[in-house]
């Protein structure tokens, strides 16, 4: 499984979901998997234009104030950050 972590350019995208202005963490099997889930879970085939993605992310190399405190677990396959757009 991999850590994934997009940032999405929501400039242009009308009615963008909650909770994703600082980014989402997936954990996936690819990448292609990764914005499969993204699709089904958040966007609805509809995806934004992504800024930058990082694969592995450490997480310790995310934001201590936002976003470690409001995650689930990275182990899993599916969305772990932002909380709520996971059924697991």
């Amino acid at each position: 499984m991999i850590r994934f972590w997009f940032v999405f350019d929501f400039e242009n995208y009308k009615n963008p979901p909650g909770g994703l202005k600082l980014g989402c963490g997936v954990t996936a099997i690819s990448k292609e998997d990764a914005l499969n889930i993204l699709k089904e879970k958040i966007f609805r085939d509809r995806l934004p234009p992504i800024l930058n993605v990082v694969e592995n992310i450490k997480i310790t190399d995310l934001d201590n104030n936002d976003v470690l405190p409001n995650m689930n677990s990275p182990v899993f396959r599916g969305i772990w950050f932002p909380m709520g757009y996971d059924n697991g």
